[in-house]
């Protein structure tokens, strides 16, 4: 399960001036699209995972723990990989005439 956890995802992009685009291609599609006093605002929601490494280290723990208990370290190992699933977040972008951002407001992080 650690090695299937979602990918981190680079949130220092959401910081006046970036392009729209590189927003979309870091996190997709947003949520909501409005036009609020003639600016364009976007919600993102996404959940922040964990770097490659992190990943590889969990799961090469978890692997080892496996083996010397003969198994038994999947009572406790399965659920705790189920609680480190990544945090949902949540940032609210507005953009100027160039579409580029020029406020951001996170929601939740």
């Amino acid at each position: 399960m650690a090695a299937k956890q979602p990918d981190a995802k680079n949130i220092d992009l959401f910081r006046v001036g970036i392009p729209r685009s590189m927003l979309l291609a870091e996190f997709g599609l947003p949520m909501a699209s409005e036009v609020r006093d003639g600016k364009k605002t976007e919600i993102f929601k996404f959940v922040q995972g964990y770097s490659a490494g992190a990943k590889a280290g969990r799961a090469v723990f978890h692997g080892v723990a496996d083996v010397l208990t003969i198994g038994l370290w999947e009572v406790v190992g399965t659920p705790t990989e189920g609680v480190f699933n990544g945090n949902e977040m949540v940032y609210e972008v507005s953009y100027d005439d160039n579409d580029k951002v020029d406020q951001v407001i996170a929601l939740k992080k």
